[in-house]
């Protein structure tokens, strides 16, 4: 019936082989302005920052190191405080061990040392121990005390994807089990101190 028409105005093939010029300061002032419409959307690490505005061909790596910089300076791009503040924010969602709290702050580019770092404050604040406690709540909570050996075996292996570790696991697990040989196998609802 009707043909689709495509309004595209295709370049001269020789116009691909030569690179465009970039005027500097123009460029400077766009990747300045889209650095920080980026940053003020959600907070970023410098590399992830980086990657974005490499994106655009307007720009080039010149360009992004000194708008980098003067992030830096005006202190809008601190990729310490923003592990620290991505690292608290996380724990404070939702109960996750150490383990997925280091793969989700190494996800956003972040160096080893950051990392740590903004590991070991998180839980200086909030101990591990603390927030398995608040995931076997919540888990009580929507799932019940675990009847069955399977049960229990879904249980622990829910928390271990949570990130928490083996030891603790374990320990918190064995604790449930025998708090509810100790009730009879009655409880109907977590107790009070979960």
């Amino acid at each position: 019936m009707f043909k689709k028409r495509s309004w595209r105005v295709k370049p001269p093939e020789d116009a691909e082989a030569k690179p465009r010029e970039i005027n500097p300061e123009k460029a400077r002032q766009k990747t300045f302005d889209r650095a920080v419409n980026l940053l003020a959307y959600k907070p970023r690490s410098e590399q992830e920052l980086r990657i974005r505005l490499l994106e655009k061909e307007w720009t080039n790596a010149e360009i992004v190191e000194a708008v980098i910089a003067k992030l830096k300076e005006y202190n809008y791009l601190n990729d310490e405080q923003f592990a620290s503040d991505f690292a608290a924010s996380k724990l404070r969602g939702k109960p996750i061990g150490k383990r997925v709290l280091q793969q989700k702050l190494a996800q956003k580019k972040l160096d080893k040392e950051t990392v740590a770092a903004a590991l070991e404050t998180a839980f200086e604040e909030t101990p591990e121990a603390e927030i398995i406690e608040r995931a076997i709540a919540k888990r009580l909570r929507l799932k019940g005390k675990p009847e069955t050996r399977e049960d229990s075996k879904k249980f622990y292996d829910y928390l271990l994807r949570q990130g928490f570790s083996y030891d603790l696991v374990s320990s918190k697990m064995r604790e449930i089990a025998a708090r509810n040989l100790d009730e009879g196998d009655e409880m109907e609802e977590p107790p009070e101190h979960f």
